[in-house]
């Protein structure tokens, strides 16, 4: 009898050492954490930790963005830009990539994975442009969503050809993206307003089944422009969106994606 009892209070100190060992585990980690929380930044958001990221039924494991200076600009000491980012935000994190990021990765519960790339050689060569060697790692990331800014920096429509030019290589672009996990495509309007662009841009995104969004109206508001912010002396630099123009941006990019994310739902 007592050595049944022996062995049964011998059991109970063991189970209680292994319970007293993983919650001393899982309260260094918890210190662990505390200690180093996890930050969106830009660098941060380009790795994933999780799978299975969703908003609403909207995947968003990967995002792409593909853009020009807008999107992302090296530094540029001879125009006066400084900044590895959007071109004219103050910071990384103002910028409309990382504010989208950043409310993606809270709403989902998690940080997607992310790559952003200035294609303005495509804008300015279009058909010239070979997209699978350009863009062969973007294709092979092969993202849940894609944010296409664009436009700004192809030469004037002001011809039927150079409408059709422009409407082929765009329709060729996003065509391109399609066969790449099928991802959701979001376009953005021209940030300096240019009609002919947007409608064909809204055309070919809609034909593609992507979803448009129209922002045209902030290039004209003065106070969405760097210059409004701060002092810039390059002119180009200055007209560029500031920080207000970035978070409008960014608002209305993920105004359109949680509208089709509860689209999904249905």
């Amino acid at each position: 009898m007592w050595v049944n009892r022996w062995q049964g209070y011998k059991t109970s100190i063991e189970t209680y050492a292994v319970i007293h060992h993983v919650i001393a585990i899982v309260i260094g980690l918890a210190a662990a954490t505390a200690m180093h929380p996890a930050a969106i930044t830009a660098d941060d958001l380009s790795q994933s930790t999780g799978r299975g990221l969703r908003v609403g039924q909207l995947r968003v494991n990967k995002v792409l963005f593909l853009g020009n200076s807008i999107t992302l600009h090296g530094p540029a000491p001879k125009i006066g830009w400084e900044g590895n980012w959007g071109m004219a935000a103050s910071a990384r994190d103002k910028d409309y990539v990382h504010l989208l990021l950043a409310r993606i990765a809270k709403a989902a519960g998690g940080q997607p994975e992310s790559k952003i790339k200035n294609i303005a050689d495509f804008e300015r060569g279009l058909d010239g442009f070979n997209l699978k060697d350009g863009l062969k790692e973007e294709l092979a990331f092969e993202a849940n969503v894609v944010i296409v800014a664009l436009g700004e920096n192809a030469a004037a429509l002001g011809t039927d050809e150079a409408k059709m030019k422009f409407k082929t290589a765009f329709a060729n672009l996003l065509n391109e993206l399609k066969q790449h996990d099928e991802p959701a495509i979001f376009v953005r309007s021209t940030f300096w307003a240019e009609p002919a662009k947007d409608e064909i841009m809204k055309q070919v995104c809609e034909e593609a089944g992507g979803v448009f969004v129209d922002n045209s109206k902030l290039g004209g508001d003065a106070t969405s422009q760097a210059r409004s912010e701060r002092k810039i002396e390059h002119d180009g630099v200055a007209a560029h969106p500031g920080d207000k123009g970035m978070k409008a941006i960014s608002d209305a990019l993920w105004a359109a994606i949680e509208k089709e994310s509860m689209k999904r739902m249905k």
